[in-house]
């Protein structure tokens, strides 16, 4: 897939013009977004997505179109988990709804930078290094094995208890009081930081952390850095305005944590497959290429495609005989 300079650049260009004027709009009016104006935002990103992998189809051909949708839709679920735990951070430091908003904001554009570094490292390790793709697969693995056994142990996550976090609020004098996403103020002579700051700071560990389970699973789907970086972005694109749109109704996913294990656990064997069939490895076959099958782009658009159908049908249907305690308890 050739990718010319002026595509990059506008693609660069319009994310940052789109990232931009968010930023001016939330600055100049911090407030908690209308049911409308969730809706619609979220029905101009979603429309954006669908029309650009549409673009990518008929100008690169429909594999590219279908490696896009693909990992669109893995990169969105992904990013839907996020909001759980954002979710659980903003209730646990006690953010206000007018500034939520703000906070997400910022999360966003961490995650997106995060995830630029990593696509940048990772594509030039498959491209010089193709036993990585065992490595890929083994963590994509590990990290469903988690996901499943965090689930039956009904583990509570507190990210906002991680070590980063405690250490700024130990090493800083955080005051009381948010004042947007200003990171300082002064109250009775005294200079205080903000506690958005222990937010953003929360918020950035927990992309990190994330950002280390995206990567190799995009890359499981597709090794084109455009379409990598372009589903990242088409992804992370409107989960502000879905955090508010859905609120609560994001913790009837119950079943979601064990949808994206499978997702992860299948692009994870794909993975190694690959890597098997690409084979360099001195110690496996003699460092010559095993021959095993291929998972296709198409089949790999249709698992993940039935397993969030699946996953939400049934977490609707269970959540339906569930108390609204067992519902926390299933999903944080």
């Amino acid at each position: 897939m050739e990718i010319s300079t002026l595509e990059w650049a506008v693609t660069i260009a319009v994310t940052c013009a789109v990232l931009l004027f968010d930023v001016i709009v939330i600055a100049r009016h911090p407030h908690e977004p209308s049911f409308k104006e969730c809706a619609v935002a979220l029905t101009v990103y979603i429309g954006a997505a669908v029309l650009f992998g549409a673009w990518i189809w008929f100008d690169h051909g429909h594999d590219m179109g279908i490696q896009f949708y693909t990992g669109w839709l893995t990169e969105y679920s992904l990013s839907i988990d996020n909001l759980f735990v954002f979710i659980i951070l903003m209730a646990a430091l006690r953010v206000p709804r007018e500034y939520q908003q703000e906070a997400l904001m910022v999360g966003i554009i961490l995650a997106l930078v995060f995830r630029g570094i990593f696509i940048a490292l990772g594509y030039q390790l498959i491209n010089n290094f193709s036993w990585v793709f065992y490595l890929f697969g083994a963590f994509l693995v590990y990290t469903a094995y988690t996901l499943v056994k965090s689930y039956r142990a009904h583990e509570d996550e507190h990210p906002e208890e991680n070590r980063v976090v405690k250490f700024a609020q130990s090493h800083l004098n955080v005051g009381e009081e948010y004042h947007g996403l200003k990171l300082w103020y002064r109250q009775n002579g005294a200079r205080f930081v903000s506690p958005m700051l222990i937010v953003i700071i929360a918020l950035g560990t927990t992309d990190l952390l994330f950002a280390l389970d995206s990567i190799p699973a995009i890359f499981g789907i597709t090794q084109e850095p455009y379409l990598v970086f372009t589903a990242n972005v088409f992804a992370l694109m409107g989960l502000r305005q879905l955090y508010f749109l859905l609120g609560g109704l994001l913790k009837r996913l119950v079943y979601l944590s064990l949808g994206l294990a499978f997702i992860l656990a299948f692009i994870g064997v794909k993975l190694v497959l690959h890597a098997l069939h690409e084979n360099e490895v001195p110690f496996i076959n003699g460092g010559d290429h095993v021959s095993v099958p291929d998972i296709s782009s198409l089949l790999s658009l249709a698992v993940i495609i039935v397993t969030l159908v699946v996953t939400g049908v049934a977490s609707i249907v269970a959540s339906r005989r569930m108390t609204d305690d067992e519902i926390e308890e299933r999903t944080i």
